[in-house]
């Protein structure tokens, strides 16, 4: 692909359970079969030249789930994180994950910093994760952090210098399945995005989706609050 990619791309992972009810299937495996089209879409953005990948993979709110469904998006991610440690290293993938540690287990915790911290030293694209995470937890953790630093008058720069990963502000993100929502994602980082909204379940999202995304992406007239001249 020729045209010029953003920095920073963020994804709203949506659609898997619909995937799977279209097939009669249990929501899970909509689950397992999302966790390999991110496999696919990761490396595919590295190759493209992103350099920052977010993906919102459980939110603050996903806890009011089903008590099977939550155990099993768990049980996913520490799968996920296990078996993908090899690909991102041979791929030069740095690992983070954004969100609060409030009610994940301990064991992990444990496994999200081992990788984070096995992975830090790469130099391929950055693949932040959104996990456990709400858009207003997080500015609201940050002004908690910046009160914690007795600082009297708090500035944008503050907020940004406190949330939960320093990286740049995405430019473009993506929801599959057709909901226009943020649902609760990235509030703060998200003022100046462009919006891509695409029909495509998740797990049917592929390389040449993406394709289609960023060539809309280059047709945006991005002003920032100002004026557009020809």
């Amino acid at each position: 692909m020729s045209i010029e990619v953003p920095k920073h791309i963020a994804i709203i992972m949506d659609g898997n359970g619909r995937w799977a009810k279209k097939r009669a299937l249990p929501r899970t495996l909509g689950h397992r079969e999302g966790a390999k089209t991110l496999q696919k879409i990761l490396k595919y953005a590295g190759e493209l030249g992103i350099q920052y990948l977010t993906v919102y993979a459980f939110s603050t709110e996903n806890w009011n789930r089903s008590e099977e469904e939550v155990s099993a998006l768990m049980k996913l991610f520490s799968k996920y994180i296990k078996n993908e440690e090899k690909n991102l290293m041979k791929n030069n993938v740095r690992f983070l994950v954004s969100g609060r540690k409030e009610r994940v287990s301990s064991s992990l915790l444990e496994e999200i910093k081992a990788l984070e911290e096995k992975t830090s030293r790469n130099t391929g694209i950055t693949f932040n994760i959104a996990f456990n995470y709400g858009g207003r937890a997080e500015i609201v953790d940050a002004v908690n952090q910046l009160l914690q630093e007795k600082k009297e008058k708090i500035s944008e720069e503050d907020i940004s210098s406190h949330l939960y990963q320093n990286i740049p502000d995405p430019e473009l993100i993506i929801r599959t399945s057709g909901e226009f929502r943020i649902s609760n994602f990235l509030l703060w980082q998200l003022a100046y995005a462009e919006i891509y909204v695409t029909d495509t379940l998740w797990p049917d999202f592929d390389e040449k989706s993406l394709d289609l995304a960023l060539e809309n992406f280059q047709k945006r007239e991005r002003r920032f609050g100002g004026v557009y001249e020809k």
